[in-house]
């Protein structure tokens, strides 16, 4: 029920310091439906979130200070909508003033950076002392997770070019063969799903993270340490969703990236047996294993959740469900700034580089503060403190549903 202009935003339950209380709702399986599946309310905005892209600029007329809502009125309904449009356009200026370095050449540049640093951390691994070693585990463990995590994040969503065709490659490249994961089935639940149903139970919840069989210390500190076991044979069991030549495709590719690690250890580096060659690999691998699942839990889970047929529309769905952590060189670097420090606007233009996320920043958290919407931020180690503090609630229970009483 929409209020009027002016009227506070508010909920049922209180949100404090990121936790949601309310009445509780019992949380879904969590299980992705099969491709192809209709949304459950049949929302065409959320469910094709992947498909923003910059398109024509109205004139000026059209986005002055309240201009979209002029044009909308006080029709029910459509004033959410409006409010999207105005944002909108307000980043459709600021894309299509941005050179090409800015939308794309300054993160391919990092990920160019970090193949050419490959030689040097595989020959780091031959020295017996200490410190050069350690210099190569740590030069191999930051380039695998820019790789994997910054390059197969803006693959996914053919952020990294302009051509489809050109995307689809990145993609295999960077989710089968560097990361050993299926790019079908990656695209498909993190692009379609998480971002059509942002914190929608059963849907996008972020549910696929949590392992409630695990007590707070194995999960947040323990855990992050499997990932690269628990990766490949993840992507094994999701090869049955996809077409045969897929599945041969994906399977060849993640069988060459995991060798050639493995054989660029074992004839570059100089280790002498299997075992230890595979111990480096498992290090390097997770490395930064638990920033990576601390951070996919951080920005969303313990942020209200919505039913499905009852979830906001998407600048409300985005603003509420959606987390902001404080900038940090290494994780910036690795992880990129939609995953860091830009995710609210990550989530409402998915389609955007790293780098034009940070560009409209400023002008995204001006907009959302204006109009009195949410904009959550937080920092690592105060959302570390919540979860190791409420992980019975938030990682365990299911969670609560938030029913919006009204919104601005």
């Amino acid at each position: 029920m929409p209020l009027e202009d002016g009227d506070p935003a508010r909920w049922r339950g209180q949100q404090v310091n990121g936790e949601v209380s309310g009445t509780p709702h019992p949380r879904g399986t969590g299980d992705t439906p099969p491709r192809g599946t209709p949304a459950p309310d049949g929302s065409r905005t959320e469910a094709m979130a992947e498909d923003w892209e910059p398109g024509p600029a109205l004139g000026d007329r059209d986005i002055t200070p309240g201009g979209v809502l002029q044009r909308a009125g006080q029709e029910p309904g459509r004033r959410e909508e409006a409010l999207m449009a105005e944002l909108s356009e307000l980043v459709q200026k600021v894309v299509k003033s941005s050179s090409w370095w800015e939308r794309h050449g300054v993160d391919i540049s990092i990920l160019a950076c970090s193949f050419l640093l490959l030689p040097a951390g595989f020959l780091c691994l031959r020295s017996a002392q200490a410190i050069p070693f350690l210099a190569g585990v740590l030069t191999l463990g930051v380039v695998h997770h820019t790789l994997t995590v910054k390059g197969s994040h803006l693959a996914s969503h053919n952020a990294l070019t302009e051509s489809k065709s050109w995307g689809k490659v990145w993609a295999i490249f960077f989710i089968e063969l560097c990361s050993a994961f299926t790019a079908e089935q990656a695209t498909y639940n993190h692009v379609k799903i998480h971002h059509g149903y942002t914190n929608v139970i059963g849907l996008g919840d972020s549910s696929t993270w949590k392992l409630p069989f695990l007590n707070r210390y194995i999960y947040m500190f323990i855990a992050p340490l499997a990932v690269p076991i628990i990766t490949p044979l993840v992507a094994l069991d999701l090869l049955r969703n996809v077409e045969w030549k897929a599945a041969l495709r994906t399977l060849c590719c993640m069988f060459l990236g995991l060798y050639c690690h493995y054989w660029l250890l074992l004839h570059v580096s100089g280790f002498q047996s299997p075992w230890s060659a595979l111990l480096c690999m498992l290090l390097t691998r997770s490395l930064l294993a638990h920033p990576y699942i601390h951070v996919n839990i951080f920005q969303h889970i313990g942020l209200p959740m919505f039913a499905a047929d009852r979830k906001p529309k998407r600048i409300h769905l985005m603003s509420l469900g959606v987390l902001n952590l404080p900038r940090n060189a290494l994780l910036d670097w690795s992880f990129g700034h939609s995953l860091i420090s830009c995710h609210v606007e990550h989530h409402l233009f998915p389609s955007l580089s790293d780098n034009m996320c940070l560009k409209i920043k400023p002008i995204v958290s001006q907009y959302l503060k204006q109009k009195k919407l949410p904009y959550n931020e937080d920092t690592y180690a105060s959302r570390l403190r919540l979860f190791l503090r409420r992980y019975e609630e938030l990682m365990v229970h299911a969670p609560p549903i938030t029913e919006l009483v009204g919104i601005q």
